[in-house]
């Protein structure tokens, strides 16, 4: 697609995942260190890039999921190109990709304005909880009758299932990625053979990143934290809780975790029917 004044936008390569990755993590994002892999299953097509002469100046995620739902995330302009009508192109590009689709974003609060604009309406915020979970006292993790088990030897079917109480749509070939790529661990909580808990846990450029964090209550979600805190470099988590569901930031905050960041979570049409009562932390802020 050609744009204006040399400008072109174009989808990503993989070379440009490496890079769009590295311009979040310098907006202070934080993305798992390997999210992109799992971003390039989720939908091939999905992320766009614009250039200008060549060179890559802004990006953005327009991802598909299913026949009826989307999700925009990624979009960043380089700072010496801002303000110059090329990040407005590519936001009308992934808007267009996504047409006739319930859309949803989690976006800097302080964009909420413009992104109301483009018909966007507010759902909830989700607050990023940052630091080294205390456990409390001995045996706080123990839940009665709940094992903690690596999600991995679980029928995928099953977690799939789980995952659609969470989310808009069907998210299958995103979801074995998310859980299964080399370095994150993903754990889930059994009672009596059904999934009660997932939790997924992978490195970042700061702390390491947990979401999902869906638990039944909140002694399986701080089972799940708990266990996936240790398997993180240093023990220091970062989980990207809705506001929604108040008992969840208190029960972060309960654990020494302090909110550190800030995204408002934003749908173009009527906001989904979600589990938000068993949502703990949410997948990922660039693709929901």
């Amino acid at each position: 697609m050609t744009g204006f004044s040399g400008f072109e936008i174009n989808g990503a390569s993989a070379a440009d995942m490496e890079l769009l990755r590295d311009w979040a993590a310098e907006e202070g994002w934080n993305p798992g260190d390997s999210d992109r892999y799992a971003f390039a299953v989720a939908d091939p097509g999905g992320f766009l890039v614009g250039r200008l002469g060549g060179e890559p100046v802004a990006c953005v995620s327009a991802v598909r999921y299913g026949a009826g739902f989307g999700f925009i995330g990624f979009y960043i302009a380089r700072p010496a190109f801002r303000g110059q009508g090329y990040g407005s192109r590519l936001w009308k590009a992934a808007l267009e990709r996504l047409d006739g689709r319930l859309v949803g974003l989690d976006g800097v609060v302080a964009q909420q304005d413009n992104y109301r604009k483009s018909g966007f309406r507010s759902a909830w915020n989700n607050v990023r909880h940052e630091g080294v979970p205390r456990a409390g006292t001995a045996g706080a993790a123990v839940v009665p009758g709940v094992e903690i088990v690596d999600a991995a030897t679980l029928p995928f079917g099953q977690l799939a299932a789980y995952d659609r109480r969470f989310f808009p749509a069907p998210r299958d070939a995103f979801l074995a990625a998310w859980i299964g790529l080399p370095g994150r661990t993903a754990l889930a909580a059994v009672r009596e053979g059904r999934v009660e808990g997932l939790g997924v846990v992978r490195p970042g450029s700061g702390a390491s990143r947990i979401g999902p964090l869906y638990a039944a209550g909140p002694d399986i979600a701080t089972a799940l934290l708990l266990a996936l805190a240790e398997r993180a470099p240093g023990g220091a988590v970062a989980v990207d809780v809705p506001d929604a569901h108040p008992r969840a930031a208190a029960l972060l905050g309960g654990l020494g975790l302090t909110p550190a960041f800030e995204t408002a979570r934003m749908y173009t049409g009527q906001e989904p029917d979600l589990d938000l009562t068993g949502m703990y932390g949410v997948t990922s802020l660039e693709l929901g």
